[in-house]
Formats: C-alpha cells, sequence, structure tokens
C-alpha cells in the first residue's frame, strides 16, 4: 500500500503533465453558428440537444469493449511513376499518396492535403495506430510543395513530424481550422494560417482556397475537445472547383455546400473507418454515404481516400474499396465515375 500512493500519484501527475503539453490551447474569437465560446459544433449539432457528444467516453469504452475487429496485414505497394515537377494551366494530375494524403497539381501549383509519412500516428514513439501500408510516394520524390491543407488536428491527419520535414524543406503555407494555427507555430511552423468556415484565401492567380464546414471533432488530448475547429476545403479554379472533405460524418453541411457549389469537378471522399456505424456514422461518413455525397454534390470525379492504410476502426481491410465496386457495379449506366486509386498511383482528371 506505502507503494501503490506513490505510483498512483505518479501516473497521474504524467497523465496530466503530459495532456497539458499535449492539449491544443483553446480557440478564442466571436460566437458563432458553429462555436459557442468554449468548443465547436458541427450544424444542427448544438450544445444542449446530445448530439454534441456523439461519441463521447461512455460510447468510447462501450466500443473498445465490445469490438468486432478484424486482423489486418501489412501491405507493399505496386511501383508508380514519380510525380511531375509541375503541372500547367488546367490540367489535373492528383497523386494519392495514403490515407487523406492526395498530391494535387494543377495551375502550376502542388498542394498537399493531411500529409502523413510517420509509421505510427500518436503522440507516443511506438506506441498508437501502425501503418499496414507503405507511403505511396518517397519524401525525396515529392515535387516542391507550395500548400498544405489540414482538415483537422487529429495524429493521422496533422501529423507534426511530417509537418516539420515539408517546412524545413520548401516552407509551404500551412491552412487549418480556427485554433490550429497557434498550435502549428508552438511547433515551430511559422507559416500556419487559421481559416474559418467559408473563409476564401488567394493561393496564385487564379486559384483560391475555401475552407468548408463538415461534421467531426478535433482533440491532441483529453482535455482540448473540440477547442479547434475541423474543415475541408473547396480549391477554386478556372477550370472546374475540387473539393477535399477530410474526415467527415453525414450531416447538415452537404445541402449547404452544395447551395453554394452546384457542381465539382473532382472530390476526395473519405470511405474507411466507418465500423461499427452506431458510433462512428457521426464523425465518418461509411463507402454508400460517401457514394451518396457524390451524387448530392454533382461531382464528375470523386477518388476514395482514407482507408487501408491505419486500423482505425472495425472496418476489415479490404471492406471499404470492395463495398464501393459492388456500389459500382449495380449502378445503372452511367456509371459514377469514382475512383479506387492504389497508394502512390497518379491519375490524370478531366
Amino acid at each position: 500500500m506505502d507503494v501503490v500512493l506513490p505510483l498512483l500519484l505518479f501516473y497521474t501527475a504524467l497523465l496530466f503533465g503530459a495532456d497539458k503539453w499535449l492539449a491544443a490551447r483553446p480557440y478564442r474569437g466571436p460566437i458563432s453558428d458553429h462555436w459557442n465560446g468554449k468548443k465547436f459544433y458541427s450544424y444542427g449539432m448544438h450544445p444542449g440537444n446530445g448530439l454534441e457528444e456523439h461519441n463521447n467516453w461512455h460510447l468510447f469504452f462501450r466500443w473498445v469493449l465490445h469490438r468486432h475487429t478484424s486482423k489486418w496485414r501489412f501491405r507493399k505497394n505496386r511501383l508508380h511513376p514519380k510525380p511531375k515537377e509541375r503541372v500547367m494551366g488546367g490540367e489535373l494530375v492528383v497523386t494519392f499518396v495514403n490515407h487523406a494524403t492526395m498530391l494535387i497539381q494543377t495551375e502550376g501549383l502542388n498542394i498537399l492535403t493531411d500529409p502523413v509519412w510517420s509509421k505510427r500516428v500518436s503522440p507516443f514513439i511506438g506506441l498508437g495506430p501502425k501503418r499496414f501500408r507503405e507511403v505511396g510516394v518517397r519524401f525525396e520524390d515529392l515535387p516542391p510543395i507550395d500548400v498544405v491543407l489540414i482538415s483537422h488536428n487529429h495524429y493521422d491527419h496533422m501529423d507534426i513530424p511530417t509537418l516539420h520535414r515539408i517546412h524545413k524543406k520548401w516552407k509551404p503555407t500551412i491552412y487549418a481550422g480556427l485554433g490550429n494555427a497557434k498550435y502549428l507555430r508552438r511547433h515551430g511552423l511559422r507559416k500556419a494560417k487559421d481559416m474559418d468556415w467559408w473563409d476564401k484565401e488567394k493561393i496564385s492567380t487564379d486559384v483560391s482556397v475555401v475552407c468548408a464546414a463538415g461534421q467531426h471533432f478535433s482533440s491532441r488530448a483529453f482535455s482540448d475537445r473540440n477547442k479547434t475547429l475541423w474543415c475541408g476545403y473547396v480549391i477554386e479554379t478556372l477550370h472546374g472547383d475540387i473539393y477535399f472533405a477530410g474526415d467527415t460524418g453525414y450531416g447538415q453541411f452537404v445541402p449547404k455546400l452544395h447551395e453554394r457549389y452546384k457542381k465539382f469537378r473532382l472530390a476526395f471522399l473519405p470511405i474507411g473507418a466507418f465500423r461499427p456505424e452506431w458510433f462512428m456514422s457521426p464523425v465518418h461518413i461509411s463507402p454508400d454515404q460517401a457514394f451518396q455525397m457524390h451524387q448530392e454534390l454533382c461531382v464528375e470525379t470523386s477518388i476514395a481516400m482514407h482507408f487501408g492504410t491505419f486500423h482505425l476502426a472495425d472496418d476489415h481491410q479490404d471492406e471499404p474499396p470492395e463495398r464501393i465496386t459492388h456500389l459500382l457495379a449495380v449502378s445503372p449506366d452511367p456509371k459514377p465515375n469514382f475512383i479506387l486509386l492504389e497508394n502512390g498511383e497518379p491519375t490524370t482528371v478531366e
């Protein structure tokens, strides 16, 4: 008993200290339709209606205690050509790097979304979700990066070690939702900028980035839940708009997005980490919902992402792409143009 109490106090202090270091500093700003002065929330999930804590600790532990998961195995990638240095004009070339990391090349710009080259996505070395698929593009094979888009602060999307490598080599501007720039600058990433939903930033003469609403949550530790903003992005170009959904559930933001953008040339839609749906659906769309969003947003071409790299939920390793393949097979002609790429595979979008 003499040993237990000091150990308990030690580990409590350790956890408290880790939380204090890892936690994002709360955003400070005027109240809005998604910020109540203390927390952010998605459209339709106003504090007090019970929905804003859709995956609270009670539900989290219920999921952990009753998981029905499958064994994943590590997979290597097939060889694909290195990305081009630049893609000019209206040509649009996309490379699926891994997870939610897309290399978007158009109008002479090289844009990376949610870049992650780490072996694990966790604050602790050797712990946390490990990768089950290699990164599709070697870091040294990347072209010069001009802009980085961060959808939210979870470790599989805001990977600080990777961002340090990118900053050291190219010093691109990093855009993120409200409250994240302070955290990024605290970690030496000086060119970080906050954006609120529907803010617009011009990144070249003919290209702008718009921060789009989504339905998710944020946290780097225990005490900072929903203290910074999550988002998707629209890249506006003269040759058509590009939508990056980030991590999102299906919600009221979808018709709001369609009101602003009647169609998209290209969309990146997540399809993985959706089971069990009773727990995951508020924050992760299923393959069926991704298919639905493709149609409701009038997308010409969609590319699937957020599957097959990190084992984050209970869907088996091949379930998300297999479901998309099935949905395409049973869809009437003309089939929706919903593409499944391998890690590292490029495609030219019409």
